[in-house]
């Protein structure tokens, strides 16, 4: 497995991680045994880096990692957070972004993760009622600690984000690009490299949807959360199935599949990039780790890009309650 430096700062990380949040909720019907197969699958396969958050579940997708992990700390860098609020019956409460919320949510964090430490910690969603600076301030007391090693934050703007960086060194930055995603183009990346901050795509394969497995609504479980996302909705899914189409038929071309082809685009962005797609199969998982050796060409990149042009994707990424979580 290749590596990439996280950050100017930031340790060497495995160049593809394994977001986990499907392995707890989210995409239909889990399987906690099946998870854990995948999580030392991931390890075997030279996977270092993989994300979870304490509203995955709620909190039952930190508990398993701690248990996945168990014994095995160290072979892997485990990345949380915090932000997303939630009740006890899985409701959503808004964000928070408090230093008290920030301390609580890190000892909760530690005790089912089973660790001393969370090596790289997160501000899920950036609280609009709480200045950015008391926020990482109180994370950057975690550090001296010694609780937390590195700070990230996740779908902040450029402004939020330079503003952090002068608080404490913010290691990473996390946001969702993929083909049919490339907001982070229109300055996040910049911003990155200018600060050294290291940048995490989340969902790089769009959901599973550029992954050419999906052909219909009717593929996902009755509670998956696609179907309440605009892109899998109506009209925006054919329209996206269509462009889809025409990749599967580039990447047949080029003798991978559909999805390593977005993986590959993803990881051709930049070194300093490291997608984190999730899967709770082993065969994806495979497929994905194999992603890693396919190296477009400046010829194949253009094709690409005629076939997908920047914008394409037809509908929001989100719902509108989600989409006004955002901090842009």
């Amino acid at each position: 497995m290749k590596t990439r430096k996280l950050g100017s700062l930031g340790p060497l990380v495995s160049c593809i991680g394994l977001g986990c949040m499907g392995m707890s909720e989210f995409y239909g019907p889990t399987d906690d045994e099946r998870a854990i197969a995948v999580l030392h699958r991931a390890l075997s396969l030279g996977i270092t880096f993989f994300d979870t958050a304490d509203m995955y579940g709620p909190h039952t997708n930190e508990s398993l990692l701690g248990k996945a992990f168990a014994g095995r700390r160290y072979e892997a860098f485990i990345a949380t957070k915090f932000g997303i609020v939630r009740d006890a019956q899985g409701g959503f409460n808004g964000v928070s972004g408090r230093p008290e919320y920030v301390r609580a949510c890190c000892e909760a964090s530690l005790r089912r993760l089973r660790t001393d430490h969370i090596d790289l910690y997160y501000q899920h969603r950036v609280d609009p009622q709480v200045p950015i600076e008391e926020t990482v301030g109180a994370m950057g007391q975690l550090v001296a600690a010694g609780k937390v090693r590195f700070l990230g934050l996740s779908e902040a703007s450029v402004p939020t984000l330079r503003r952090a960086c002068r608080e404490h060194p913010i290691t990473a930055l996390q946001s969702e690009y993929s083909l049919w995603s490339r907001d982070p183009e229109d300055g996040h990346l910049a911003a990155c490299r200018e600060l050294g901050v290291g940048f995490v795509p989340y969902s790089p394969l769009g959901r599973g949807f550029l992954s050419g497995t999906i052909r219909s609504v009717e593929d996902l479980a009755a509670d998956d959360f696609r179907r309440l996302t605009p892109r899998f909705s109506g009209e925006n899914f054919q329209r996206n199935l269509d462009v889809v189409g025409k990749l599967e038929e580039f990447a047949r071309a080029r003798g991978c599949t559909p999805a390593q082809l977005a993986l590959a685009w993803v990881l051709s962005r930049g070194n300093d990039l490291i997608p984190i797609p999730g899967t709770t199969k082993l065969e994806r998982l495979a497929e994905n780790v194999a992603a890693t050796d396919i190296e477009l060409s400046p010829a194949e990149l253009a094709a690409i890009e005629d076939v997908a042009p920047k914008g394409f994707a037809a509908g929001e990424r989100y719902d509108e309650r989600r989409m006004t979580m955002m901090n842009l």
